[in-house]
């Protein structure tokens, strides 16, 4: 019963946090398209700019203001709860997840780091994040943006590193985003808000306002608006365990965030020309390079796999081949002698590991408390279920170590090596 719930609470959670994150990346990408399509062209007194624009069945007319209009309306819209709520329903995600049991999904399989350990690690990864990130962009960095970028980038993927090294993949991958998520946020209460609570304030009482706060702001928006798309990509990268089971998982997350820096960088820029085209093709040739050098090695025929193929009986077609009904009585045993060697993929020793080594998450009636149904609707209790799911047993416990979950039931790198070869001869069952 407590899997069930944990299961469903994490669902609510989750569902909170996908619909919050839309909301506030939504409205981040709505406002920069707004500012790159103003038509700054002759715009009336006290205006930057105005647009028109059509949808579902009604026409808009936006005007900015160059600083704010005579009168401060009565009614003001300010974006802010969206960043709350997405990072508030993150943190609770990543407590629910990763530090409720951190064994799980957060400790590297066999670390001796204990759980409080992790978590502690976990968060203080998140304070010193903040702290690192706005000491950087209040120092002389902050008037040089190229190179401040450049540096914040250099940090989170030393971060990611170093992450990599203490947790699981997935774990690692998480805490950056987790990170990059808190300097987010904390970039919208503590830098963004201040600087538009500031400028109404002086307009309502007459004052000029103080240009460094909107100056501020700005940075740390832009900030914001480069860090979604790596952001997205870690949300849904525990979907892909080529990128974060990876011993270069790292490396890997740094390759998706320049390229979607790009991508993000032509979208703000393509109101003035094209001439930032040319990251969409490079983008897409780089996950296709990513993909490749990333795909899983071919595994190494083993010895006894060797002696088969070599001393393999002469098909019938062959010169000096026989019919195997034509061999003479006492030579019948002669051609299952090579088959000894094939003990190593035998299926009925493969099927012996994954049921003792799997089936206690992936099946019908999980054994273990973690689950009240198999995770991912995967299930293991037959081999037709096991030969159909062989590509994803080996790119999940074979080709990366990601499962089982925190290596919760002990598998060894013999038996991973066992299944991978079952997996290359073709995965039979009979």
């Amino acid at each position: 019963m407590q899997a069930h719930l944990m299961e469903w609470l994490n669902l609510g959670v989750r569902w909170i946090h996908m619909i919050t994150g839309v909301a506030w990346i939504g409205a981040s990408f709505y406002f920069v398209w707004l500012e790159n399509n103003l038509n700054r062209a002759n715009p009336k007194d006290g205006l930057s700019g105005d647009l028109w624009a059509i949808h579902g069945g009604g026409i808009y007319h936006l005007e900015k203001y160059k600083l704010a209009p005579p009168t401060m309306p009565e009614n003001l819209h300010w974006f802010k709860w969206e960043a709350y709520f997405t990072w508030m329903s993150g943190i609770a995600l990543l407590c629910l997840v990763f530090y409720f049991n951190p064994a799980l999904y957060l400790i590297a399989p066999g670390s001796s780091m204990s759980g409080p350990e992790a978590v502690a690690i976990g968060i203080g990864s998140l304070i010193a994040g903040w702290f690192v990130y706005d000491f950087l962009c209040d120092s002389a960095l902050g008037k040089r943006p190229a190179l401040l970028g450049f540096i914040l980038f250099l940090l989170l993927v030393a971060a990611a590193f170093g992450l990599s090294k203490v947790f699981s993949g997935r774990g690692a991958y998480l805490h950056v985003g987790a990170i990059i998520g808190t300097i987010m946020v904390g970039n919208v209460f503590r830098i963004i808000m201040p600087a538009q609570r500031a400028l109404v304030a002086a307009i309502k009482e007459g004052r000029t306002p103080d240009p460094t706060l909107p100056a501020k702001g700005l940075l740390r928006s832009r900030h914001n608006n480069y860090f979604t798309l790596p952001v997205l990509f870690i949300m849904i990268s525990n979907h892909f365990p080529s990128t974060y089971g990876s011993q270069y998982n790292w490396l890997i997350l740094a390759g998706i965030a320049v390229l979607a820096v790009l991508v993000r960088h032509y979208f703000n820029t393509r109101h003035d020309s094209h001439k930032y085209a040319w990251t969409l093709p490079v983008a897409a040739l780089g996950m296709v390079c990513l993909a490749y050098v990333t795909g899983p090695k071919p595994a190494p025929a083993t010895p006894d796999v060797a002696k088969v193929i070599k001393y393999q009986p002469l098909p019938e077609t062959a010169v000096g081949g026989v019919k195997a009904a034509d061999a003479p009585p006492a030579a019948a045993p002669a051609p299952a002698a090579p088959a000894a060697p094939v003990a190593g993929v035998d299926f009925e020793k493969v099927h012996a590991v994954i049921q003792e080594r799997c089936t206690v998450c992936h099946s019908a009636s999980p054994t273990s408390p973690l689950f009240s149904v198999a995770p991912a609707g995967v299930m293991f209790d037959t081999a037709q279920q096991i030969q159909l799911m062989a590509p994803r047993i080996q790119a999940q416990a074979v080709a990366t170590p990601i499962m089982p979950l925190g290596n919760i039931t002990q598998m060894t790198q013999q038996e991973r090596d066992l299944v991978g070869a079952w997996v290359n001869s073709g995965a039979h069952i009979n």
